[in-house]
């Protein structure tokens, strides 16, 4: 039987959380979740990382941030850890937001919103390209017939928000029902990595759980 691996994970937002959740459970490894930590998006992670870091020496952690608009995740890593990282602590980076990985199971996506025909072009076959995938997926579930998640996860007209109301719950939804790793990864390069990282990770010795 394989060894549970326990693991504190550090995140910046709900959306964040659930495709981690899902990850790890799709990683063929028992990873047990000790504790979440999320707060103030990626400030709050940056703010942290060295104490993440250093907490590793005791017990994993997995640290996942977006990359928004820095250039690469090599620059964000050398920022966030210029002396290194242990190798207990996972730290990954969503091109450029995690939009981009939910996205990244197109055809699921695009069934989730009702959109007929599911016309996969839709949505480039490069979710890592997109600029700014949270505005994009918005535009994406205007298309939608189905108007309660259009009323959940668009901002309504003039209000200056960048979401609406209830963003999370169905995206969270889709998430735990629908998306799936293995289609998702075919589109997303930095989400392949992440699931590798996660799937051949192995405790250091000297860690606990």
């Amino acid at each position: 039987m394989t060894a549970s691996i326990y693991v504190n994970i550090a995140v910046e937002d709900p959306l964040s959380n659930g495709v981690l959740t899902k990850i790890l459970s799709q990683s063929g490894h028992h990873y047990v979740i000790s504790n979440v930590y999320m707060k103030n998006g990626c400030g709050y992670l940056k703010k942290n990382i060295n104490a993440f870091n250093s907490a590793a020496k005791v017990m994993p952690w997995l640290v996942l941030t977006d990359l928004d608009r820095l250039e690469c995740p090599p620059v964000l890593i050398n920022q966030w850890l210029p002396h290194g990282k242990h190798d207990n602590l996972i730290f990954r980076i969503a091109v450029r937001e995690v939009e981009a990985w939910v996205l990244a199971h197109r055809q699921a996506f695009l069934e989730f919103l009702g959109i007929k025909n599911r016309n996969l072009s839709i949505i480039p076959n490069d979710v890592d390209s997109i600029p700014d995938p949270k505005r994009y997926l918005i535009d994406i579930v205007k298309k939608s017939p189905k108007r309660e998640l259009r009323s959940a996860i668009v901002p309504p007209p003039n209000s200056g928000r960048t979401q609406g109301p209830d963003y999370n719950s169905p995206l969270l939804k889709f998430v735990k029902d629908s998306w799936d790793t293995t289609h998702a990864m075919a589109c997303s390069n930095s989400l392949a990595r992440a699931v590798s990282a996660i799937k051949k990770f192995k405790p250091a010795r000297h860690s606990q759980g």
